[in-house]
């Protein structure tokens, strides 16, 4: 991911120097879409995690901070 990101900020300096082939500017929508795509799906990998973690601790699973083993829902 990080070349992905030197490639578009390599790509926005040119642009922003003195423009773009129409090749550098096809990569550059490609590299932003396959960013912009990998940032949703992490995300929505996080969202998908908090929601079966709010699941667990409503059908009783007790806490879930791993470290007080207290069994309660105190989160």
């Amino acid at each position: 991911m990080d070349q992905i990101v030197e490639r578009i900020n390599s790509l926005y300096h040119k642009s922003q120097a003195g423009g773009l082939t129409e090749e550098e500017k096809d990569e550059q929508q490609r590299l932003r879409r396959v960013y912009l795509d990998a940032i949703k799906g992490n995300l929505q990998s996080q969202l998908e995690y908090v929601g079966l973690e709010k699941n667990r601790e409503a059908e009783g699973a007790g806490c879930t901070c791993h470290s007080c083993n207290c069994g309660k829902h105190h989160h």
